[in-house]
Parts: C-alpha cells; sequence; structure tokens
C-alpha cells in the first residue's frame, strides 16, 4: 500500500526488518498478524498511574487486596512495574473467541464473521501474556481456562510466551448434555492449562499413616499397595510380558497385555544386559512384591487348551479385578502356558514402605471430577494415591452470583468450587493471586473463602483487574464497580444470612500520563506504587501530608512529598532504629544532609518509577 510506511522513522523500520526477520526464520509455533512497531508504541508511549477511590473500597485501610478498574494491558503495565516476580498464582478466564460478542475491547466487539478474528484476538492475549510473565515469582505458575474450539491455538500461543514451560491442562465438565458442536457431537468440557517457572510443584494430596497397614505383619513396618505396571502395551514393550507366581502359594497372575510389568524378568534378559531397576525376580525373593489373599474356590484351573478357549470365549476367564478386563485372549502367545496351571484373582502390588517415605505427598490428577462422580476408573489396579479434584458444572457459578447479587448480572462466571480448588493446588496460604480477567470475582471468592477455611493461616493476597466493558450502546456499564467490587464487598462482609469472609480491597483506577508529564505526578499513586513495590499492604496518602511512612522495625519506606526543615526531626525518628529504610524524595539530594544512617538509601522520584516502567523521562 503507497505510503504504508511513511510515517515511521528510520529505527522504526530497522525495529519492523528485524521482528519480521524473527518471525520468518520461525520453523514452527503460531503466526499471526501483528503490528510490532504498534506493540512497541504501546509499551513506551505513556506511563500508568493508579488512583485509589476510597469510597468504592472495602475497609479503611491499609489494604491488602486491591481491584483495579480499567483495561488489563494498562494495570499489566503498572503491576510489572510494582509487583515483578512477586506472583504465585495467575488464574484467567479470558474472552474465548467465539465471535458472539463476548471479545469486548476497545469499546468495539469481535464478529464471528471477522476474517481477522483470530490474530485479533492472539495479539490481544499475547500482549497482555508478555507483561504478566515477568510477573510470576521464581515458583509460579499461570492457569488459564480456555474452551475446547480455541485451545489448540492458546496453547501455542503460550509455548511461545512461556517457553519450556508447560506442565499440562486439565479437563473438567461443564454440563451434563447438550448438542452445540453439530454432527452429533457434544461438547460438554473446557481446559484449564498450567504454565509454571520451574520451581512450581502442585499441592497435590498429602499421604498421612493412615494410609498404611501391615496386613501380612511385615518386620518392615506399615506399607502400602503400589502398582508394578506401566503404560505400555504388549506389543510396544514384549518383555515385559510374562506371567509372574507367587513362590509360596505357586499361584500364577497373567499380565495384562494392554499395560505390562514394570519390571524386567531375569528370563527375559540378553547376555551382558544391564538395568536401572531390580528384576521382578528380586523383588521377590525381598518379599516386596505382595500377593492378595484369595480362596481356594477363587483360583481358576483349566485342564485343556480347548477348555481354556472356551472359557474366554464365553467371557469366564481370568480378568483384572477393578475393571473386568480380560487378560487372556484367544490371540495372545503362549496361551499353552496357562493349560495345568492354577490362575488367581487378584494382581500383585509392590510393597511402598512408610520408613522410606522422603515426600508424603501424591500428585494431582488432571481430570477434575463432579461432586458425585465415580472416579474408580482412573486409578491403576491398587493404586488410589493421587488427589482428585472435583467441581459442579458449571450452573454453580451463575447460582453463586444470583445468591451474593440478587440477579443474573454476569454471564457464564466460573464455579466458584472450581477456582477454589485450583488456587487451593497452586498456592500456599501467604501468597498472592492475580486475576486480571475478573469479570465477576469469581477469583476474589475463592482467595476469601480460603483464608477463612485455613484460619490464622490464611494470608492469601488477591489483585483483580476488570474492565467497564462500556461500549457505545452502554456508555455507562461498568462491570468492575456495579457487579465484581459488589460481588467481593458482599463476600466480605456476608450476605443472604450468611457470614462474611473478613478481608478488605482497595479500588483503583487506572489513568495514563503522558511521560513527560511525569514531573506533575499526583502524589496519591506515587505513594500507592512505592507501598506496592516494597511492602504486602498499601494505605491512602494522608491529606495535606509532607511525608508519608509504613513498615516496622526490621524495614521502613518514606516517601517525602515536599522538602521542609520542621519535617527533619519527625523523619529521622521514623527512620532510626529500623533495620533497613528506603527514603524516597523528589529532592534526595536536599535530604541527604539531614538523613543519614549505614541502612539508609535515599531514592529520587519521578526516576525510579520511569526506570521501573521501562520508559524514559
Amino acid at each position: 500500500m503507497p505510503g504504508k510506511y511513511e510515517h515511521l522513522n528510520r529505527d522504526e523500520l530497522v525495529r519492523l526488518l528485524e521482528a519480521r526477520d524473527r518471525r520468518d526464520a520461525t520453523r514452527f509455533g503460531l503466526v499471526w498478524e501483528a503490528n510490532e512497531i504498534g506493540r512497541d508504541r504501546a509499551l513506551n508511549s505513556d506511563f500508568v498511574a493508579l488512583d485509589l477511590d476510597p469510597a468504592l473500597s472495602c475497609g479503611p485501610g491499609p489494604w491488602r487486596n486491591l481491584l483495579i478498574e480499567g483495561d488489563n494491558f494498562d494495570a499489566l503495565r503498572h503491576l510489572r512495574m510494582t509487583c515483578a516476580g512477586k506472583v504465585k498464582c495467575i488464574y484467567i478466564d479470558p474472552p474465548y473467541n467465539t465471535g458472539k460478542r463476548d471479545f469486548v475491547y476497545n469499546d468495539r466487539f469481535v464478529d464471528e464473521n471477522d476474517a481477522w478474528r483470530f490474530s485479533t484476538w492472539l495479539e490481544f492475549l499475547w500482549q497482555r501474556l508478555v507483561l504478566a510473565r515477568d510477573l510470576l515469582s521464581e515458583d509460579g505458575v499461570l492457569l488459564v481456562s480456555i474452551n475446547d474450539e480455541s485451545r489448540a491455538k492458546l496453547e501455542l500461543l503460550l509455548d511461545q510466551v512461556l517457553p519450556g514451560r508447560r506442565v499440562g491442562s486439565f479437563v473438567w465438565r461443564t454440563k451434563d448434555s447438550g448438542n452445540d458442536a453439530g454432527g452429533n457431537f457434544s461438547q460438554v468440557h473446557e481446559h484449564v492449562l498450567a504454565y509454571a517457572n520451574p520451581g512450581f510443584q502442585f499441592a497435590g494430596k498429602a499421604i498421612t499413616p493412615d494410609d498404611y497397614r501391615n496386613p501380612d505383619n511385615d518386620a518392615r513396618g506399615d506399607w502400602t499397595p503400589q502398582p508394578i505396571t506401566c503404560n505400555k502395551t504388549l506389543k510396544e514393550r514384549e518383555n515385559l510380558y510374562y506371567p509372574i507366581q507367587n513362590p509360596e502359594t505357586g499361584y500364577w497372575y497373567p499380565c495384562d497385555p494392554n499395560t505390562v510389568w514394570r519390571y524386567a524378568t531375569a528370563q527375559k534378559l540378553k547376555p551382558g544386559q544391564k538395568l536401572r531397576a531390580e528384576t521382578i525376580e528380586e523383588l521377590i525373593r525381598r518379599k516386596e512384591i505382595y500377593f492378595p489373599a484369595c480362596l481356594p474356590a477363587e483360583v481358576m484351573r483349566f485342564g485343556t487348551k480347548a477348555e481354556l478357549l472356551d472359557a474366554l470365549a464365553r467371557g469366564r476367564g481370568p480378568v483384572l479385578p477393578k475393571k473386568k478386563t480380560p487378560l487372556l485372549r484367544a490371540d495372545l502367545p503362549d496361551l499353552d502356558f496357562w493349560v495345568g496351571k492354577p490362575i488367581a484373582p487378584g494382581r500383585p502390588s509392590r510393597k511402598d514402605f512408610l520408613r522410606d517415605k522422603t515426600k508424603m505427598v501424591a500428585s494431582v490428577s488432571s481430570w477434575i471430577a463432579g461432586q458425585k462422580e465415580e472416579v474408580d476408573w482412573l486409578y491403576d489396579e491398587q493404586d488410589g494415591q493421587f488427589e482428585v479434584l472435583r467441581s459442579p458444572r458449571g450452573g454453580e457459578g451463575t447460582d453463586a452470583v444470583n445468591a451474593i447479587l440478587g440477579s443474573k448480572a454476569f454471564n457464564h462466571p466460573k464455579p466458584p468450587t472450581l477456582i477454589r480448588a485450583l488456587i487451593q493446588q497452586a498456592t500456599r496460604p501467604d501468597d498472592l493471586v492475580l486475576d486480571f480477567f475478573a469479570g465477576s470475582g469469581t477469583t476474589a471468592q475463592a482467595v476469601l473463602e480460603l483464608n477463612r477455611a485455613d484460619g490464622l493461616l490464611g494470608r492469601r493476597r488477591f489483585i483483580l483487574v476488570s474492565s467497564t466493558e462500556a461500549t457505545a450502546e452502554e456508555p455507562g456499564k461498568n462491570l468492575c464497580r456495579d457487579v465484581c467490587a459488589r460481588r467481593v464487598g458482599n463476600v466480605i462482609r456476608g450476605y443472604g444470612g450468611a457470614p462474611g469472609t473478613g478481608g478488605d480491597f482497595a479500588y483503583a483506577r487506572v489513568r495514563r500520563i503522558p511521560v513527560g508529564s511525569l514531573m506533575e505526578l499526583d502524589h496519591a499513586p506515587v505513594w500507592l506504587a512505592l507501598q506496592m513495590m516494597h511492602g504486602g499492604s498499601f494505605g491512602p496518602w494522608p491529606d495535606a501530608a509532607s511525608f508519608a511512612a509504613a513498615g516496622d522495625e526490621a524495614g521502613r519506606l518514606v516517601y517525602v512529598a515536599r522538602v521542609r526543615r520542621e519535617d527533619f526531626p519527625a523523619l529521622r525518628a521514623a527512620v532510626k532504629g529500623c533495620a533497613g529504610a528506603l527514603v524516597y524524595s523528589w529532592q534526595p539530594e536536599a535530604l541527604r544532609p539531614h538523613l543519614r544512617g549505614p541502612q539508609l538509601e535515599l531514592r529520587p522520584v519521578p526516576r525510579t518509577l520511569a526506570e521501573r516502567f521501562g520508559v524514559r523521562l
């Protein structure tokens, strides 16, 4: 297009070409239409401040939690300045890009017939996810809800944002029935994608000594059975397909051709072959394999091969105890071996001794089950050692909003039970949780309810970002104020006769400020930003004050808005005896002769904020 690049200077043209070279060099991955110069300008053209609104806040302050009204792109830029590396868990439920008026951005809808809607959606998320990435702590995790249609695109996008950090995905059933996909195909599930920094682990399920028994009076103490099968088939691991015999009873146990044994047998080792684990014979010799007791009448015997084949044809051969899957089939090799052999029911397992446990935690399952759903089919034989999260269907979210606000004020909210279970798995009682697509505030409710359940230990904090979702058709709409803040406030105070969770939040709005106007920045947003950078709680700026202080003897934060000689005694008293003190001022050099100490550091405003934000004054 003639004149398309005329407005760009030389440096911008070079950056555009370099970005396209990098994109063209990509051999595998997701590619979408994006304006690299637009990205650059969006990040560096201005500064973002937060303005507190005490009237919409819950509690008088200082507050531990924060609710931000505004574009989450701007909010994330501010949070990158103030909270980089501090967030343990980010949970988001972004627009699913269905094109059915679910994607509200910059006062317009993305229509389902828009040829560029996927690129628009991907660029929209990319700009926010690269900012969110910097907020995660070293052991932080990002959890993202998404539908089945957009899951693949989002996963490829996250692979670019957080390369090598994919943990996996949860699957949860959203409803009991439906036929909305056409072709007699019913979509009744969604996903929660998990990407994390290297130090992250889910909480899993605590294994208690009560899970261990000693039914055979083993001298080594209590133990619990663990499966000795693996996820390979006979065709994949023929050398792991073999029968096992209990040397004390003489009973035999067939191998499942769909999940062969985990341990090799000495009978099938090649000359000189080395193993990383013991053979099954060695484990049996050490009495680490448990053979379940059975009655003689339960033991099967087949006098001839014809008798065996007849039993298999009628479904009366040996089967897995729970799944009832046949262990022997007519097409399996060495079927003659089983003629005349005593075949016992049950499955051998390996003893996992309590005395050997160094980590009393079982993993969490990727399947999120319903509240009353039977989950036995998830387990291997005798293996019940992982945590299964549970959640009701999606309707619980709507019911919760109706109960808290008295009306259906928000479409398709996530079930609080689901979000509570995810956050409980992803955090400890004193962690920070962020949701920058907060919607009606389900994440805040989940955090507050977890804190209440944890009692005095529960000190999780939340930061929520929710837009107004105002449009040309509804210019006065304010989802953040009228739905999210009301809901979270009612949960804290109590509603419908139910007791409140306790807690608080500060309500703030994003405000863009030209970089050239930073020297005129109000003291209130400066003080809020400094408290967020250096503390766990924050209070309002004291009106008409020349300075404010926060913290304790372990560390003090001071902001000097105006340098006044009459304040010097109070300032010296504020930092006296502290293990460390940070003093911010617009005129640090004027303070230096009057505030001294080995543990005291003076820093300039607004230069420090500009540097952390990534803009030049």
